[in-house]
């Protein structure tokens, strides 16, 4: 008689569990997808710039220059703000009488790859119009704007120095920087690849060769005096030099559609 067998137990079935996978913790994901802050002195390319300052929208003003951050201080109202908004009104009122022309008040302008300001005024003409800037597709300035302006606190400012060589090396044709410690407005012009003063006329005033009709009286602007200053350029928009490039601009416009 055969000895019974115990019985077999069935074999055991291992359930499937899927792995999870946990998102990081909120350090170390910092760690991963920020780029390293923005500070001034870093030496960066202008990719990298761009990277660095869009991923921080709390820096509302940096600039690169010949590779290196430029970072301003804090604006002064008497010393920055208040020139800067009589400016932009200056600038404002020669665009409204000049069809075709543009400004920006500090607008990013790309000017290669080792330079990316933003200046606190600039004066354009549109590529139809024979300006040598454009507008990216992602809404950028690109190429040396006709006109530059910058408000500095004085002439130990970096404006008139190391910007002022990257604009003369890029082909900005004037530049105007207005300092207000010295009281001081210094207008370049580019003529054969250096940058000369733009001497004033007999009663003080200075007249751009690109803009005809663009008349600034400087001491308007060290006394606050916009009445003074927008009444000197209507002078100048009254003039028959304006009219000619007017007509000019419209000449242009016409022929290029």
């Amino acid at each position: 008689m055969s000895t019974p067998q115990p019985p077999v137990a069935a074999p055991t079935r291992t359930r499937f569990r899927p792995a999870v996978w946990t998102w990081p913790g909120p350090r170390h994901r910092r760690r991963q997808t920020l780029p390293p802050p923005l500070r001034a002195g870093d030496h960066l390319s202008r990719a990298e710039f761009e990277r660095r300052y869009e991923a921080h929208p709390e820096i509302k003003k940096a600039e690169l220059v010949e590779g290196v951050v430029y970072m301003p201080t804090p604006v002064r109202f008497r010393e920055h703000g208040l020139p800067h908004g009589d400016i932009i009104s200056w600038l404002g009122v020669y665009r409204a009488h000049t069809p075709g022309v543009t400004f920006g008040d500090n607008a990013t302008v790309r000017l290669d790859e080792r330079n990316e300001v933003q200046p606190d005024a600039l004066l354009r003409l549109p590529p139809r119009l024979g300006g040598r800037s454009r507008v990216t597709e992602d809404d950028y300035l690109e190429g040396p704007p006709e006109l530059v302006v910058e408000i500095a606190a004085s002439s130990a400012a970096y404006d008139l120095h190391s910007k002022r060589l990257v604009y003369q090396r890029v082909g900005v044709p004037e530049y105007l920087v207005l300092q207000m410690y010295e009281q001081r407005a210094d207008w370049f012009v580019l003529r054969n690849g250096v940058y000369e003063p733009l001497e004033a006329d007999a009663d003080g005033l200075l007249r751009s060769e690109v803009f005809p009709g663009l008349v600034l009286r400087p001491e308007a602007v060290w006394e606050g005096d916009i009445a003074a200053l927008l009444s000197t350029l209507q002078e100048g928009l009254d003039s028959p030099e304006h009219a000619a490039f007017v007509e000019r601009l419209m000449e242009m416009d016409r022929r290029s559609r």
